[in-house]
């Protein structure tokens, strides 16, 4: 940003840009006070949720961005799919539609790492559909590795698995409105039973790391990466430390497709929004779009993020699995299917999900009850 900042200022000598960084942890806490007093930023960046920018949108507090995304042709440089997760309705009861409210830089994918060597190890290729990945657990598991690495004591790392399972299973016009918390969708189908089963048999057949649900997030992606498991199912924000860690021996996919398009959980870095106390709108607006550029994006791409808009357009000048992460996530994005973070759906579903998917994981709830108790939040909440 520092760099965007500097070259923004200089284009623009009458403009003086005054940043304020923050953690992410402390950006939820002090952007609410921030946009609700008498000096509040023009520019700042908005957890896409509905319980940070949904909420922001329903007090008027940012602003909808549509006339500048025509005027910029933002609609035509980002995919609808990325679109969608700043998008919501005025009164903010829809998310994932409606008017634009904010304009990401970065993006993310669900995928799969692994060890090229590992696999060979087993006598294992890199597996091309669901079914062939899936059965290849088996199969590592009898040759007495473990399948599959998850630290899930802070319960949310199981929100990441499940949505790449359920990608598998339900078609993304259902997903959709689940994850973005609209009405009109249900848990309670035969798709998502068989997402929740095919789960509950892989950690009952002991296909993940012993004791998966107490251990936490950090440990267990290093200790794949110092040569435990044959695959971990995370996010592309690891791909730098693996990368650092494992050299030129560990690579990342999409989850492996059903039918003919790649689909799995994904979404983009905070987007930049407009608060309503602005005091030039249109200055914001040309901000917004001079750091969300294409030239922007081989400066994101240089610094070793993944750029929202055609990353793959930049893997030319990384290696490794950094540049797979940027194939993967162009691909997702603009061929398959990019599916919203679950824990979006209500202000309470991160609790709901992350308890039910550990008792689901443990074996003491069945896929059925698992689906009941996520329905009764979705349903109490999207009316």
């Amino acid at each position: 940003m520092k760099r965007l900042n500097e070259a923004f200022m200089k284009k623009y000598p009458n403009i003086t840009i005054d940043r304020v960084s923050q953690s992410f942890d402390d950006l939820q806490t002090t952007l609410r006070l921030a946009l609700s007093g008498d000096d509040a930023p023009d520019v700042v960046e908005a957890n896409n949720a509905r319980s940070m920018m949904g909420q922001f949108v329903s007090a008027g507090q940012i602003i909808p961005l549509d006339p500048w995304a025509d005027a910029y042709k933002w609609r035509d440089r980002y995919s609808d799919s990325i679109l969608s997760y700043s998008s919501y309705s005025a009164d903010a009861t829809k998310f994932g539609e409606g008017s634009l409210y904010g304009l990401p830089q970065v993006g993310e994918v669900v995928g799969v790492f692994y060890a090229p060597s590992r696999l060979e190890e087993v006598g294992l290729q890199v597996p091309k559909t669901w079914d062939e990945f899936s059965d290849q657990l088996k199969t590592i598991k009898d040759a007495g590795k473990t399948p599959l690495m998850l630290g899930n004591v802070d319960k949310w790392p199981a929100f990441h698995l499940f949505g790449a399972v359920q990608a598998a299973h339900v078609p993304a016009d259902q997903v959709r409105p689940l994850g973005f918390g609209n009405a009109g969708a249900t848990w309670k189908s035969d798709e998502n039973v068989a997402a929740a089963k095919q789960l509950q048999d892989w950690a009952t057949s002991g296909y993940f790391n012993e004791g998966f649900n107490g251990v936490d997030y950090d440990s267990v992606w290093q200790s794949f990466a110092k040569g435990d498991g044959i695959y971990l199912i995370a996010g592309s924000w690891l791909a730098p430390d693996l990368m650092e860690a494992m050299g030129d021996d560990v690579a990342f996919m999409a989850p492996p497709m059903v039918g003919d398009k790649s689909a799995t959980t994904g979404g983009t870095g905070l987007p930049f929004a407009i608060t309503s106390s602005a005091k030039d709108p249109n200055v914001a607006a040309a901000y917004i779009d001079f750091i969300t550029s294409d030239e922007a994006m081989q400066v994101l791409a240089d610094t070793g993020n993944v750029p929202v808009n055609d990353a793959a357009k930049y893997a030319g000048g990384t290696k490794g699995v950094v540049a797979d992460v940027l194939n993967v996530f162009t691909t997702v994005s603009k061929d398959g299917e990019i599916l919203p973070y679950l824990d979006y759906a209500t202000p309470t579903f991160d609790q709901t999900l992350g308890d039910a998917l550990q008792q689901l994981m443990a074996g003491s709830m069945t896929p059925e009850a698992f689906l009941d108790a996520l329905e009764a939040d979705y349903s109490g909440f999207a009316k």
